[in-house]
């Protein structure tokens, strides 16, 4: 038996302790990861933006809309590749009226263009572009709803309210290439949304998105298409793609420093939770330590004993942290929020950097929170030491 092992082996001395101190470690664990990737989640859509994509919407807000020839004026800038546009139609499906998914009017012909990290295959764009109905679905929201190709269903619009329903047909599936695509999107053609609204209603679009020729112009290509309309009666604003995305974080910049600080906070408390466990073991085995000086081991065994005791607690807490974060973090949870909320959860996973920067804080606080109990001991005189064996 090596001194090391023997160190370890005292772990087991109170094996109900030392169940309960590593439980807590755990649970420490999986909530510090399961804070991290809320707020990983939560940024990927501005993490992941295209660089190459510019949003053009209403100046004063995005829920007002904007004339259908501002698409064709921006697709005729000449730094503009390509540009589409879309309506938010805030569909829902009166059988499933509890769940929510994005539901967008698009322009047929340059949507998927525009959004290229959205996989369609060839067929089911020939399929979606010959039925004035069709819609193409993500992939998660097809799965959750069980719809197939081919199903006709009807949805309600509180936007658009038409007094016998939305009909639509299932034309096809889209995949995600990109981390910050909502895979639980509606999409189906503005032509339709069009030519079924009132003519006061009719040839207004919610916003454009277009893609430049070169990305690191983004920025400079917003601020043209807002002077090309800043002399006309309605005026935009346009943002590269991510700091359209983060816009959108900003109002509730709060709330994820807040969980920041949460997360950082449980790791304090874990700290807390370890020391305890190791100064209670220390105070029972002070005689023990005197011992051990008295047959002639010196300060720095002492100290390792108490070191290596409180690593393998911290070890085995992040071990099982881990092991119980995943699935519970991804296959639960994060399943659960990228079909049910994929617009601000589109890709909901643990970043593989955050489980190793896990299991190393569990180690490096297991060995800060044994640092004052392993001096304390250290510090002992034998003599004192002895006075109190049992």
């Amino acid at each position: 038996m090596t001194l090391v092992g023997l160190a370890a082996r005292n772990v087991l001395r109170n094996k109900f302790r030392a169940a309960l101190t590593v439980a807590g470690v755990a649970v420490a664990i999986v909530t510090f990861l399961l804070l991290r990737t809320v707020l990983s989640a939560w940024t990927v859509a501005a993490d992941f933006a295209a660089k190459d994509r510019v949003v053009t919407r209403h100046k004063v807000t995005f829920i007002m809309q904007l004339p259908l020839n501002y698409a064709t004026a921006v697709r005729s800038m000449p730094d503009v590749k390509s540009a589409t546009y879309s309506n938010w139609f805030g569909g829902k499906d009166p059988k499933h009226d509890k769940e929510f998914f994005a539901t967008l009017a698009c322009d047929t012909d340059t949507f998927f263009t525009v959004y290229d990290d959205m996989a369609v295959e060839a067929d089911v764009m020939e399929r979606w572009k010959h039925d004035p109905q069709g819609a193409v679905v993500g992939d998660v929201l097809a799965k959750k709803m069980g719809w197939k190709v081919g199903d006709k269903l009807v949805l309600q619009s509180g936007i658009y309210p038409k007094q016998d329903d939305w009909e639509f047909h299932i034309s096809g599936v889209y995949t995600a290439k990109s981390k910050a695509v909502d895979r639980s999107t509606f999409v189906f053609h503005w032509k339709y949304l069009n030519d079924s609204i009132p003519t006061s209603r009719q040839n207004e679009i919610g916003w454009v998105v277009s893609r430049v020729k070169d990305p690191s112009r983004a920025a400079g290509v917003g601020v043209a298409i807002d002077k090309a309309f800043e002399e006309r009666e309605i005026q935009t604003l346009s943002q590269d793609e991510r700091s359209f995305n983060a816009s959108f974080l900003a109002s509730i910049s709060a709330v994820l420093t807040a969980i920041n600080i949460i997360s950082v906070v449980i790791l304090v408390i874990m700290a807390l939770v370890l020391g305890n466990t190791i100064a209670m073991g220390v105070r029972e085995r002070t005689n023990e330590y005197g011992v051990l000086k008295a047959l002639g081991f010196d300060n720095s065994h002492v100290v390792m004993f108490i070191v290596v005791e409180a690593l393998v607690i911290g070890i085995a807490g992040g071990v099982l942290g881990v092991a119980v974060g995943y699935p519970f973090i991804e296959g639960g949870l994060g399943k659960f929020l990228e079909e049910n909320m994929g617009g601000f959860f589109p890709y909901f996973r643990i970043d593989p950097q955050m489980t190793a920067l896990s299991l190393v804080l569990a180690v490096v606080l297991a060995a800060l929170a044994s640092v004052i109990p392993a001096i304390s001991a250290s510090r002992l005189k034998t003599v004192d030491a002895l006075k109190r064996l049992a």
